[in-house]
């Protein structure tokens, strides 16, 4: 059977932030992973090498996750790379078509061809594990305590970074309200 780190996992998200939280989770699990910032980038990324499987945002600029769903569809060779929707917007205006789309169409179908964020780490993990038939290396596990994670990251900052972090936080929190 393969092991994780047999596999390369192609994770396209524009979110920075999120790219990064979802490339640590598979990391941790043993995996090789690619990442792209947006569906052009990640078609890209895919005809230079061919990932094992692809942790597809839905809503992104340049290309859609749901645009770049549909090429790859269209490809032989490309439609068999299993894929997995990660999105924040199953429920919502933004992405509620489209997903509705992507399963009608049967594109995709099916338990487990999406994911709501924010993601589960071990569900992430399974989901992955399961579509390219691994067992989830022994050794590395997914970090999943935040306030760990967290309290590691800051270790280190200064009090003025923590203090403009926090100031850029409230900033953006208070931009979503409006």
């Amino acid at each position: 059977m393969p092991r994780p780190e047999d596999k390369t996992i192609l994770v396209v998200d524009d979110e920075p932030n999120v790219r990064d939280y979802l490339r640590m989770i598979l990391v941790d699990a043993g995996f090789r992973v690619v990442t792209a910032g947006d569906g052009e980038e990640a078609l890209e990324r895919i005809r230079e090498s061919p990932p094992d499987f692809i942790s597809l945002d839905l809503i992104m600029p340049r290309k859609s996750g749901h645009k770049l769903l549909f090429e790859l569809k269209r490809d032989r060779d490309l439609s068999r790379i299993p894929v997995l929707i990660v999105t924040a917007h199953a429920n919502d205006e933004m992405g509620q078509k489209d997903l509705e789309e992507i399963m009608d169409s049967a594109v995709m179908s099916g338990p487990g061809t999406y994911l709501e964020k924010p993601v589960n780490p071990e569900s992430y993990v399974r989901a992955i594990s399961r579509a390219v038939d691994v067992e989830p290396s022994a050794q590395k596990t997914p970090r999943t305590d935040l306030k760990e994670q967290l309290e590691h990251s800051i270790e280190g900052a200064s009090p003025d970074a923590l203090r403009e972090a926090l100031a850029a936080l409230r900033k953006a929190k208070s931009k979503g309200r409006q």
